[in-house]
């Protein structure tokens, strides 16, 4: 094996890299893949259908070279072990750029680089890079293939591993470059583990290379990865094209891409509602999307866990899709006890990355069962047992999986229609001040919500316990322009909007703690209790009730007394009051963080934004005597 660095070819070629860039820009598909093979110099190109002999085919390849080992039939019947390079091993957000031509629009919490220079810098990496290896050329659909909502995309690929990944994530298929080639736009994506092939050089299980580069061309629409073959560094049709480059296409469309999980709740009544929430890592995403409601005749059906595009439709509701097919989830955690939806997806057809293997040939992490097997081989092919002192899974060790399999799924959720929104929900992990629901007075009230977004640094994190870690919209690492201006696209998308059709915003916050540490909501299935009083709500805001179902506070509007089922909960009345006290010292401090952070981004800051902390100030600040 060598490295381009060696290369006397990567020396010399300079133009390569934009030659594949013009290419892209004049959307002939066929074109585009040979300019980038020229750079690539790949042994052979293979044309992606989607099928399952082509799957069938790469999974056995990829089992004699080691890439997958096949788990126990008859306990994971389908299913696959994949153990990466301890280098490669999650996301790299300091090698991950997103490069439009002026740098204010990338704003302050991307990497920026100029995209000329960007370009320059790739071709040094890519030139050669496939040398002994093969181009796969993936075209996928994010979303149904043709929907209304939908995108192409085509992903030229050399892991085997990755093709099969986009197969299970997206929609991969000769129908997708059949739209394609009769016009349809589609967003070019080139990845390469960054591990060329000299003449008699053995390959290895996991090929990447320590050099990484994930980086995004806005006006061109194109996406560049190198040397990373993991999860949304290696399946670009994740991170990089549904929400980096999704969002701004969606700002200059006129909609939205969002880190957002998606369900329908249907109550005893029958009636139908849905719901997008978007939640930062660690904050009870998963378990949302698959909730098992534990109040009587309430019933949760998943559409998407991870993203959702937003549109405003032509009635003026916002309507939504998943654009993925499958769930790329985290392990480590997900159990029986606290999200039996997952444990059942997963039981077949899936492929395991970085996890424990059990001696039986099942796999195992943390979290998986309440006591672990007394030997397990780990995820870096070492014998674990329960004394080894470190943890038998990595702590980002992956699952990749069909959404068709999740028990919970709703019937119709790849319909390409997508379905109308009846409540937004933003949430954050806060021991303190935030209470465990509130609504939005008004659609900018809920846009505040969404940029500040915050968690509470804890001990086992880096940084000051107690420091608010920001994730606006749970955005920050995913959206592919400024913030700020983020925050005024969804100020323009509410405001073309219906008033009757336009959904409720709310805030949520699951970990409040008492005085002694404690979690003061049980959370988990006990979470329908409040999603049951935000579609109550709903349901008074279009006039299907008349109660009173809140009240006022300073920092939106809270249940009112009795209006929260909290029937059947050891809740005792203090509890209930500590989940949604509004202390006025705790905010005004607050809103001088919020003030901070705002400042981040200077000008661009939407003044419907200043106007709400302005009103949340005023709110908390005691009038004079």
């Amino acid at each position: 094996m060598t490295s381009l660095a060696e290369s006397p070819a990567a020396l010399t070629r300079t133009t390569m890299l934009a030659d594949v860039t013009s290419a892209a820009v004049l959307g002939d598909v066929r074109t585009w893949v040979d300019a980038a093979a020229r750079l690539l110099e790949p042994e052979t190109v293979v044309w992606c259908d989607g099928s399952d002999g082509e799957r069938r085919t790469l999974v056995a390849q990829m089992v004699r070279t080691g890439t997958l080992l096949p788990l126990d039939p008859t306990l994971r019947p389908g299913s696959y072990l994949a153990r990466s390079d301890p280098d490669d091993v999650a996301r790299v957000e300091s090698r991950t750029f997103i490069c439009p031509v002026d740098e204010a629009d990338a704003g302050p919490t991307n990497n920026w680089r100029e995209p000329d220079a960007m370009r320059a810098e790739l071709d040094g990496v890519f030139a050669g890079a496939m040398r002994g290896r093969t181009l796969y050329v993936v075209p996928f659909s994010m979303g149904p293939v043709g929907g209304p909502l939908s995108q192409a995309g085509v992903q030229l690929t050399d892991s085997p591993y990755v093709v099969v990944s986009m197969h299970v994530m997206t929609r991969v298929g000769s129908q997708v470059l059949d739209l394609i080639e009769a016009g349809a736009p589609f967003v070019p994506a080139v990845h390469s583990v960054g591990a060329p092939l000299r003449t008699g050089d053995t390959d290895v299980p996991w090929p990447c290379s320590p050099t990484k580069y994930i980086a995004h061309f806005p006006e061109t629409r194109e996406i560049w990865s190198f040397g990373s073959g993991y999860g949304g560094n290696a399946l670009l049709g994740k991170k990089c094209f549904a929400l980096r480059i999704a969002s701004v296409m969606g700002r200059d469309e006129g909609w939205l891409a969002e880190h957002m999980l998606l369900i329908r709740l249907t109550s005893p009544q029958g009636r139908r509602y849905h719901v997008a929430a978007a939640f930062p890592s660690a904050c009870g995403k998963t378990n949302l999307a698959m909730l098992v409601p534990t109040l009587p005749g309430w019933q949760v059906e998943t559409i998407g866990d991870d993203i959702a595009w937003l549109r405003p439709g032509p009635d003026g509701s916002l309507r939504a899709i998943n654009p993925e097919a499958g769930f790329f989830g985290v392990a480590p955690g997900t159990g029986e006890a606290t999200n039996p939806s997952a444990i059942e997806t997963i039981r077949h057809d899936t492929i395991f990355t970085n996890v424990a293997l059990t001696d039986e040939g099942d796999v195992w992490w943390e979290g998986l069962t309440p006591e672990p097997p007394a030997h397990l081989v780990d995820w870096t092919g070492q014998d674990w047992t329960p004394a080894s002192g470190r943890p038998a899974a990595h702590p980002n060790s992956r699952f990749t999986v069909a959404a068709a399999q999740c028990p919970t799924i709703a019937p119709d959720w790849s319909d390409p229609e997508g379905v109308v929104l009846d409540a937004l929900v933003f949430g954050g992990r806060r021991a303190t001040n935030v209470p465990l629901v509130a609504q939005a007075e008004s659609w900018e009230h809920g846009v505040f919500m969404g940029a500040t977004i915050s968690s509470e640094r804890t001990a086992a994190a880096e940084g000051t316990v107690g420091e608010l870690r920001r994730d606006p919209f749970a955005m920050m690492p995913f959206c592919g322009y400024d913030m700020a201006d983020h925050w005024a696209h969804w100020l323009r998308v509410g405001a073309r909007l219906d008033r009757e059709h336009r959904p409720l915003v709310f805030q949520v916050n699951w970990f409040r703690k008492d005085d002694q540490g404690r979690f003061l909501w049980p959370g988990f299935g006990e979470n329908s209790r409040v999603l049951a009083w935000m579609v109550d709500q709903v349901d008074r805001a279009r006039g299907r009730r008349t109660d009173v179902g809140a009240v006022t506070s300073p920092v939106g509007l809270l249940p009112a007394p009795g209006a929260l089922d909290t029937r059947g909960l050891d809740l005792d009345d203090d509890a209930l009051a500590q989940l949604f006290e509004v202390d006025p010292g705790s905010w005004s401090r607050e809103a001088d963080l919020t003030e901070e952070f705002f400042a981040t981004f200077g000008d661009r800051v939407p003044a419907a934004l200043h106007d709400r902390l302005a009103h949340l100030r005023a709110a908390v600040t005691p009038a004079e005597a």
